[in-house]
């Protein structure tokens, strides 16, 4: 089974778009909205095993809940991905 690893370059892409509602002010929570489902989709294709299920659940949430988009979940699983196994 190949492993899926995404590149550094592509989860800090991932993470200024989803930090990219904040230029909406007001407007921009509700595209969350959309966007939380989507992210975590990606989330969950871009990593394998426990890394994408787990990580994809917690990035829904994270996209989802107000005023927590400045956690860069995919930054954090890139790092996960890399260090922890």
């Amino acid at each position: 089974m190949i492993s899926k690893k995404p590149t550094l370059v592509f989860c800090l892409l991932m993470d200024a778009l989803g930090l990219t509602t904040y230029l909406l002010p007001g407007i921009g929570e509700w595209f969350d909205v959309l966007w939380a489902p989507l992210s975590a989709i990606i989330f969950y294709w871009s990593f394998d095993g426990k890394i994408g299920k787990i990580g994809s659940f917690i990035n829904f949430a994270e996209e989802i809940l107000p005023f927590t988009d400045l956690v860069p979940s995919f930054i954090l699983g890139y790092l996960f991905n890399r260090f922890y196994k």
